[in-house]
């Protein structure tokens, strides 16, 4: 048997360190067996996915090191690798398990399912809806459906009993039914859930072995369950520990800078960057903290992975990626991986244009567009001094804004200046005065070029990112404040 294993990015936002970290696993797994590694392309959200963030998606995966053996750009004999074509191919296992009694159809609406919800959470009720909960009358599921009224389509789940599935770092885990909702499979638009397309592309690209992150333990009895029903052998299950933020929540944004793409524009060098996603729970025979990929690759094995969660500590991977930089790299290549991160032509043209209208001469250069060649800014309260703004409606400025960034996907000047000029609306704010900060936060300065220029240069980590180190600098909100904060900022 040749061992195959996937990685299955979502192209709705920038490329995250955690699908880079799950898909050097699923790499080294495969290469030390001598076996194949897919990536596919799980695009069902129609509405967020884009083209653009696939493309970014692979060229980061690529910048690290991480290289495929079929996928939507290489080809294989199991595509296509975008699960958007391949509808046809969902609809018809959909189709077959209603025909075999193992799926309904759930012509509930929203609002019905939150009252069904209500009204459960106020009996003591597990959560998790099955098909006794969603059955509607026998003469109201006719009427909605000769009325063609929009469904969609929900598996059959046991009501009694434990579920149990093996699992390579965990053994045995047990999971009762009856904390196990019926998934919807199949959406009103034709399109599948990540549950059924997941199973379905596992099994048709044969895939023996899925290493995937701890937050799906609880759709493992979902997903053992189709292979039961269609038949099939369901892939052995690795369930790989979330990487975690200093404080041990789960790494997110809003803590810790998650895009591979920030990583790449603070200038860490792509071998120290994936050398430290190695050593996220899993360690060399020898110990050693410095290895290349190969190395990797030739010592790996699985069974020395740590469940506990591993920290994703920026100040650790500065360390890491310190000695790669001073000692793998020459002089000369040095200086040239150093021009290829900032002096490259591609990134030079976005920022020319915006200084060159304020230079006299090339020395002016430099101090104007040092903070495009920067990571964190040296802030301090002397820097957010202004005329009519106080530091705390300062600081409230900034809280604000992150909390809006934190949601904008659209990255262009055109549309953050939109973003912005309606929050500085919202909070009765003129324009400039909304800006300022933001001004000092992102160029450290407030007689920089264009805000919205330079964050759309920057990109929306680096950006968010520095918006939240100038908070800080001048004091995260308190609890209290935090809460005030929030009421305000959700009336908005």
């Amino acid at each position: 048997m040749t061992i195959r294993t996937r990685i299955a990015p979502s192209p709705t936002g920038d490329p995250h360190v955690g699908t880079a970290y799950i898909a050097l696993f699923n790499l080294a797994f495969a290469r030390q067996q001598g076996g194949k590694f897919v990536l596919r392309i799980e695009d069902t959200d129609q509405t967020r996915s884009t083209a653009e963030s696939e493309k970014t998606i692979l060229d980061s995966l690529r910048w690290l090191g991480l290289d495929w053996d079929e996928g939507p750009d290489v080809g294989g004999e199991y595509g296509p690798y975008r699960q958007s074509e391949r509808k046809d191919i969902y609809a018809k296992y959909a189709q077959q398990l209603l025909d075999e009694g193992h799926a309904f159809k759930c012509y509930l609406t929203a609002d019905e399912l939150n009252d069904i919800r209500n009204s459960r959470r106020e009996q003591g009720l597990p959560a998790p809806l099955q098909q006794d909960a969603l059955a509607l009358s026998t003469e109201e599921q006719q009427k909605r459906e000769a009325a063609n009224a929009p469904f969609v389509i929900r598996m059959k789940i046991p009501t009694q009993g434990v579920c149990e599935f093996d699992d390579m770092l965990r053994g045995k885990i047990e999971i009762e039914w009856n904390m196990v909702d019926a998934q919807i499979l199949l959406k009103s638009d034709g399109m599948p859930t990540y549950h059924l397309a997941n199973v379905v592309d596992d099994h048709l690209m044969k895939i023996t072995h899925v290493l995937r992150g701890e937050e799906w333990i609880n759709s493992a009895p979902k997903h053992q369950l189709l292979y039961k029903y269609f038949n099939w052998d369901m892939p052995t299950l690795c369930h790989m520990p979330l990487l975690r933020n200093p404080d041990k929540s789960k790494l997110s944004k809003r803590k810790n800078p998650t895009s591979i793409l920030y990583y790449k524009r603070m200038g860490y060098m792509p071998e120290g960057l994936l050398n430290y996603l190695a050593r996220m729970g899993w360690s060399m025979p020898d110990e050693r903290e410095k290895f290349t990929r190969k190395e990797m690759f030739d010592n790996f094995d699985i069974q020395r992975v740590s469940l506990g969660g591993p920290i994703f500590d920026q100040t650790k991977l500065s360390w890491l990626n310190g000695l790669w930089v001073r000692e793998n790299l020459t002089t000369e290549e040095f200086a040239l991986a150093f021009q290829q991160w900032a002096l490259n032509p591609e990134y030079l043209m976005q920022i020319i244009p915006l200084i060159q209208q304020r230079v006299e001469k090339f020395s002016d250069v430099a101090p104007l567009a040092n903070f495009f060649l920067s990571g964190m800014l040296d802030l301090n309260e002397e820097d957010f001094k202004h005329k009519s703004l106080t530091i705390e409606e300062i600081r409230k400025i900034l809280q604000f804004s992150v909390w809006r960034l934190d949601t904008h996907n659209q990255w262009d000047k055109d549309s953050l200046f939109s973003e912005l000029k309606s929050l500085s609306e919202q909070m009765d704010l003129k324009i400039r005065d909304l800006l300022f900060p933001l001004f000092v936060a992102i160029s450290g300065t407030s007689q920089s070029v264009s805000v919205v220029d330079s964050m759309s240069i920057l990109g929306p980590d680096m950006s968010r990112a520095r918006v939240r180190h100038a908070l800080n600098t001048l004091g995260s909100a308190s609890k209290k404040e935090a809460k005030r904060w929030e009421k305000e900022y959700k009336a908005l």
